[in-house]
């Protein structure tokens, strides 16, 4: 019976380490301890970490920087206008939509019979206000013969009285007359005066009064003229006719149809001429203005453009304007086409700034992660103007500064990241 395994063991020689390996450990030890106490250092102030090949960087630098923002424009017609039926009635269509017409051509009719049956009824009022003015200017030259026939007649009378007034003196003072007499001529004299007198008051109060009552007459004429001129300006705007050359672009009703008055009846454009409409969000509101240069990119082609005129309003967040070119219409354009544009609204020379990434978007634009010896460190930064591409830095960033140009949101609240 075996009762252990000692019988079966067999001592062996075991080699005694040399001290030179420690000499040789400790050191190798502690000249790693000192080379990984930066990287412990970081590790230990980094409130979380990010791989190196996740972020991109870009250097902060000094130069000329263009304050700009890019839009999409929609190519519509500069001139553009919508025709109204004047009045109600139906509608007999002259042109077809999309056929070019030119200035004054009549594109549609409104036959309208109450506005036909009114031009009548004023024409035939004026015509008997003029009727009426003849026979009051016939009248008139009657009533003034009549009065200045009155005063001739009393001035011969009054011419004979003095006569006869002279013979009873001469009589008189030969003794040949009475004083009875002589004053009956005298008193005959200053009646036929006084009559002379009354005649001319007469005379220039009928001349008076008949140029008020002709002149009132022709008012009448006058005013009955201007509302049948008015009547026949509006039966003349039932024809409905193209404000300039261009397309007729829309015909917002059927042939024969039944119209109100002020309803949409046909669209006229002017392609000869096109703008651009676009909307800028409403953060550059303030810095918008007419007269703002702007390049317009067509198929590959810049042209230059400008700010024409902008909305007083904002709607939806955005700011509605108007874009034309400088140098004429490019070619080949068509209504409601998308053109990349861009407005330049400001240029700085000498300006610290950097590129735009995801970081302006992600931190609010209010600062930025910098790279510090393998260190995201996170800096509250004062940005000035901004473009498509470049941002330009007030304060918080001196040139030659490194940044993150990634979208770090994900670690919202680090003030430091270790770069692994």
């Amino acid at each position: 019976m075996i009762r252990d395994t000692a019988q079966m063991d067999e001592a062996l020689d075991t080699p005694r380490r040399s001290r030179w390996w420690w000499f040789l450990t400790v050191p190798v030890v502690g000249l790693a301890l000192v080379l990984a106490r930066p990287a412990l250092s970081r590790w230990s102030m980094a409130d979380d970490s990010v791989p190196a090949d996740r972020i991109r960087t870009a250097v902060v630098q000094r130069g000329d920087l263009v304050h700009d923002v890019s839009v999409q424009g929609r190519v519509v017609a500069a001139s553009r206008s919508t025709l109204f039926s004047p009045a109600a009635g139906v509608v007999e269509l002259k042109a077809r939509q999309g056929e070019r017409v030119v200035a004054d051509q009549a594109l549609a009719v409104v036959d309208s019979p109450e506005l036909d049956n009114r031009l009548q009824q004023e024409q035939a009022t004026l015509d008997a206000l003029v009727s009426d003015t003849n026979r009051l200017e016939l009248s008139t030259r009657q009533r003034q013969l009549n009065a200045r026939q009155q005063r001739d007649l009393l001035e011969v009378r009054t011419a004979a009285a003095e006569r006869e007034l002279q013979r009873s003196e001469t009589l008189a003072s030969e003794g040949l007359l009475n004083e009875i007499e002589l004053q009956r001529a005298r008193d005959d004299l200053t009646m036929r005066r006084l009559e002379l007198k009354q005649a001319r008051g007469d005379l220039e109060l009928v001349s008076d009064m008949t140029a008020f009552e002709l002149r009132d007459a022709q008012l009448r004429v006058e005013r009955q003229r201007l509302v049948v001129a008015d009547v026949e300006r509006r039966v003349d705007e039932l024809q409905i006719r193209a404000p300039f050359d261009g397309l007729l672009a829309a015909v917002e009703i059927e042939d024969h149809d039944a119209v109100t008055a002020g309803q949409a009846v046909v669209g006229v454009v002017d392609l000869g001429e096109l703008e651009l409409e676009i909307a800028t969000p409403e953060t550059y509101a303030d810095d918008l203005s007419p007269g703002i240069a702007a390049t317009v990119e067509v198929d590959g082609t810049t042209f230059r453009g400008e700010l024409v005129s902008i909305s007083p309003e904002v709607r939806n967040g955005q700011v509605e304007g108007r874009v034309a070119f400088r140098d004429g219409t490019p070619p080949g354009l068509r209504q409601n086409q998308r053109l990349a544009t861009r407005l330049i609204l400001a240029e700085r020379a000498d300006a610290l700034h950097v590129r735009r990434g995801p970081y302006f978007e992600s931190l609010a634009g209010r600062g930025v992660y910098v790279v510090e010896e393998g260190m995201a460190v996170r800096r509250d930064v004062v940005f000035g103007a901004t473009s498509v591409t470049e941002l330009e830095i007030l304060d918080g960033l001196a040139e030659g500064d490194e940044i993150v140009l990634s979208d770090l949101s994900q670690y919202e609240g680090a003030q430091t990241l270790l770069i692994r």
